[in-house]
Parts: structure tokens; C-alpha cells; sequence
């Protein structure tokens, strides 16, 4: 299955995912600034967008961005999934 593929539908094919819808649906855990501080500081390996080069405009993620995340997610998730069961 194409993560990016199931993003656009999710998104309405968006290039540009506000930075709230992503805390929403996969972040909910983290505000919106708290997310921006992590992914800045290099917690979060998702660059942010900013729409213009004012410190007050809007973030973003941008989809190819997410799903290569979410894919890398799952990856680590299924070798220790592997290795939890004795495989591999």
C-alpha cells in the first residue's frame, strides 16, 4: 500500500499538510508548538514548511514528508516486531 497515495486522499490531494491536522491525526499528543520545537531540534525527522519567510507564517509538513516518515515508523516497528518473535 502507497502511504503517500492514502495521505492525498486523506488530504484532499494537499501538497501542504497544516501543521494542526498533522498533530491532530498523528501527533495528538503534542501541540502544534511543541511539535515545531521537536522537529527543529531534531526530535522529529519531519522538516516543517513555511509558506513565506516570515517567522509568523503558517507551518506545514509536506506529504512526501510525512509518509516517508510513517513508512520509516512502520519499518523500525516491524524488525522489532521480527525480533520479538524470533524472526530474521
Amino acid at each position: 500500500m502507497n502511504t503517500a497515495f492514502l495521505l492525498m486522499a486523506q488530504y484532499n490531494g494537499a501538497a501542504v499538510i497544516p501543521l494542526e491536522l498533522v498533530c491532530r491525526d498523528f501527533f495528538n499528543h503534542l501541540t502544534p508548538v511543541q511539535f515545531a520545537r521537536k522537529s527543529t531540534e531534531g526530535d522529529i525527522d519531519i522538516p516543517l514548511i513555511r509558506i513565506e519567510n516570515s517567522q509568523k507564517a503558517a507551518k506545514g509538513v509536506h506529504l512526501q514528508d510525512l509518509a516517508d516518515y510513517i513508512d520509516k515508523r512502520r519499518e523500525a516497528a516491524r524488525k522489532e516486531n521480527d525480533q520479538l518473535h524470533g524472526r530474521r
